[in-house]
């Protein structure tokens, strides 16, 4: 993932629901409560839970879940300088100061997480993580594992704009990998910002399909990780790169979309993650919280590249009660490159505490 800055935004490139005063966005309080899992490594942590059924398909009548976890420190590295090509391919981040958040139009859809008669279940990983942009081998996976402070690793599962091929992602990967003790945060790459500058990614979202666009994206990404081997409760993280804030239009398309995609997704039994950096698509999610759209996505994953390993600040964009309770990913540093096992690899470091891959 790539994640721009106001400055950078030429170069190129979350949850649950709407906060009210008695509640908070994110995970919902009222399941039981989940047992610990053994910790994988000594820098991660996972927990299986299951959310209640929703009592009404709005979001401002959600609170936030806290199923138990231990957090245990993530570990930050000094990486080494990646080649000019890598460089090229994957854009600095720069900390700019932020736009006003546009004001939004409420999208309201139903919620079909209101009408289940079993909880959707859900598991939680807390700890250091990391993408790539293609699933790295699996040699790869097994020399990392124990050696380094990872305990997931997020994948692209599926989308047509996606950077990279993925010929090694198959369902005996994700089955050789998670039996190592892998947790996987699986990234759908589809339709960008309308608004978003010239690049690679030239599928854009239509403002006047954007509702059917994003119902049509999140089918696509079910089948795929379905083909993958990935159960009911999965999220599915919808990847939407930087792109230039201010411009109401553009934000309303991108959000009709997310609320659209997250829809599908808890239609057909997954929950929805949506990715983006802080001063874009992050900051239009916060927007359409507070206009009282929804449903919205169950987890945020929101990119600022300041080395700081953790989710509990929200980079100025998620206040304390925006996506709280085991519903935050901190993508804190990009073009790492790191070896651990003998083998190095390229990475985007992220500090998780969300769903992950069931």
């Amino acid at each position: 993932m790539r994640y721009l800055g106001p400055a950078a935004l030429t170069a190129a490139s979350l949850v649950l629901l709407l906060a009210t005063d008695q509640g908070a966005v994110g995970m919902p309080t009222t399941g039981p409560t989940a047992a610990i899992a053994p910790a994988p490594t000594p820098a991660s942590t996972s927990t299986s839970v299951s959310a209640p059924r929703q009592p009404q398909p709005l979001a401002p009548e959600l609170a936030a879940q806290q199923p138990p976890t231990r957090q245990l420190p993530a570990v930050a590295h000094q990486a080494a300088a990646l080649t000019e090509a890598r460089t090229e391919a994957r854009t600095e981040a720069r900390t700019a100061s932020a736009a006003p958040p546009v004001r939004l139009r409420r999208t309201l859809l139903a919620d079909p997480l209101g009408a289940r008669r079993e909880p959707l279940p859900a598991e939680v990983f807390t700890g250091a993580g990391f993408d790539a942009c293609s699933a790295p081998p699996v040699e790869t996976m097994r020399a990392w594992w124990g050696t380094s402070p990872y305990g997931a690793v997020g994948i692209y599962t599926s989308g047509r704009q996606r950077a990279c091929g993925q010929s090694r992602l198959t369902a005996a990967w994700v089955s050789e990998v998670r039996e190592m003790g892998w947790q996987l945060i699986p990234t759908h790459v589809g339709r960008q910002a309308p608004c978003m500058a010239p690049s690679n990614k030239a599928q854009r979202i239509d403002p006047a399909k954007a509702v059917q666009q994003g119902k049509e994206e999140a089918a696509e990404a079910v089948r795929a990780v379905k083909n993958l081997g990935l159960r009911t409760g999965t999220p599915i993280y919808l990847d939407i790169e930087a792109y230039p804030s201010g411009n109401p239009a553009c934000s309303q398309a991108v959000m009709d979309f997310t609320v659209a995609w997250t829809q599908a997704l808890h239609r057909a039994g997954f929950r929805s993650g949506f990715y983006s950096s802080t001063n874009s698509g992050v900051a239009d999610l916060a927007a359409a919280a507070r206009a009282g759209s929804g449903p919205l996505p169950d987890a945020v994953w929101y990119a600022n590249w300041d080395d700081r390993a953790t989710t509990t600040d929200g980079a100025g964009r998620l206040g304390d009660d925006l996506w709280v309770g085991h519903s935050r990913i901190h993508q804190h540093h990009g073009n790492a490159q790191e070896s651990y096992g003998g083998v190095a690899l390229a990475i985007d470091r992220n500090q998780v505490d969300a769903p992950v891959a069931r």
